[in-house]
């Protein structure tokens, strides 16, 4: 029964690697449509949305089978619970990068962003990108270095977050009434996609060290 249990365990962790990688490639490609105004990309990334819910409904159901059957108690129990909140968390990732698509779409054929802010937001969908790789890195390695560079590209797209306000606030911008509320929704979506993978950051930590609380960082 242990071995079936492990197992079982395993492909939990598997399933969330597979879903981080699908909201690897949602954020890549929203990133792509918006900064290229490419329809066709952007109703890609919001049609396949639909499968990153899918693993999540999977992934949940399986984890409160584990719970009534099995139940497991110490790390075990942490093990399941913990791949609840984070496939809630990853599910939460593909909604961003959705909405990402869905504002790209709603522009087309004309730009979401003005060029006064092109710059900035190309950094943040680079940085955003780097944060779901290391997601997924972590979620396979359980990593504390990795988990703690997740937090330091979060300060990144925090610090590019606040400079799309100083713009959108700046005596400069002539942005159109529909740019400053894409921007501002835009910069919104990065900004809770950093904080997400913050929290998977914390989970693994939680994992590894028994301490949620505290800073991945800190166990170095």
């Amino acid at each position: 029964m242990r071995e079936i249990f492990d197992a079982e365990l395993k492909q939990l962790g598997d399933d969330l690697v597979a879903m981080s990688r699908r909201v690897e490639h949602a954020i890549t490609a929203a990133g792509e449509a918006l900064a290229r105004q490419d329809l066709t990309l952007a109703e890609s990334v919001i049609a396949d949305d639909l499968a990153i819910d899918a693993l999540e409904r999977d992934l949940d159901e399986r984890c409160v089978l584990l719970l009534a059957q099995q139940q497991p108690v110490a790390t075990d129990l942490r093990v399941v619970v913990s791949a609840l909140r984070m496939s809630a968390t990853l599910e939460r990732m593909g909604d961003l990068a959705r909405h990402v698509a869905q504002v790209a779409r709603r522009s087309y054929p004309h730009p979401a962003v003005d060029p006064a802010l092109a710059a900035v937001f190309a950094e943040m969908n680079e940085a955003a990108v780097r944060v779901a790789a290391k997601t997924t890195e972590v979620l396979h390695s359980h990593d504390l270095e990795v988990a703690a560079a997740i937090l330091a590209e979060d300060d990144r797209l925090d610090h590019l977050h606040e400079e799309t306000f100083r713009v959108l606030l700046g005596s400069g911008w002539t942005g159109t009434p529909q740019q400053t509320v894409d921007v501002t929704l835009l910069g919104r979506y990065y900004e809770r996609f950093g904080d997400h993978a913050v929290s998977i950051a914390k989970r693994i930590t939680f994992l590894v060290t028994g301490d949620f609380a505290g800073d991945p960082s800190a166990a170095h």
